[in-house]
């Protein structure tokens, strides 16, 4: 019998990706890559979705301050294999390393558009509207 498959990650994959941002997080901090884009930028990893066979870790990243978001995730990409290499002592418990592939994180772009709109005149009258029924 075939087990049914599901888009939503396993607690053993999100518990990895949560291993695994904290370990790219902590060779970033500690300014291990030699590459004066990423020492100079401030990059916040907001999430890692990991493979279901865990070889592969997609890690978000935003990078603060910067404009131009492609060059620093270019410049990351072009130094995951060392990335990688320095994940190895922070996660050892895992039987294979996973490749890192870094992307970037339009989440807060999202959420900006959300709260433009429900702050946005519109809406804010159709609030209003909807209360002044509830009170009568």
């Amino acid at each position: 019998m075939t087990r049914p498959t599901s888009s939503a990650p396993s607690q053993r994959m999100l518990r990895v990706g949560e291993q695994v941002r904290a370990a790219i997080t902590q060779v970033l901090q500690r300014g291990e890559v030699r590459d004066d884009l990423i020492e100079r930028t401030v990059i916040s990893i907001s999430e890692v979705r990991m493979s279901p066979d865990l070889k592969i870790a997609t890690a978000y990243v935003t990078p603060l301050g910067v404009a131009d978001h492609e060059t620093v995730i270019d410049t990351l990409n072009r130094n995951a294999r060392y990335i990688r290499g320095r994940l190895g002592p922070l996660l050892r418990q895992m039987k294979y390393m996973p490749e890192v592939r870094f992307r970037d994180d339009t989440s807060f772009d999202n959420y900006k558009k959300i709260d433009e709109l429900l702050r946005s005149p519109e809406v804010q009258r159709d609030l209003d509207d909807g209360t002044d029924d509830e009170q009568s």
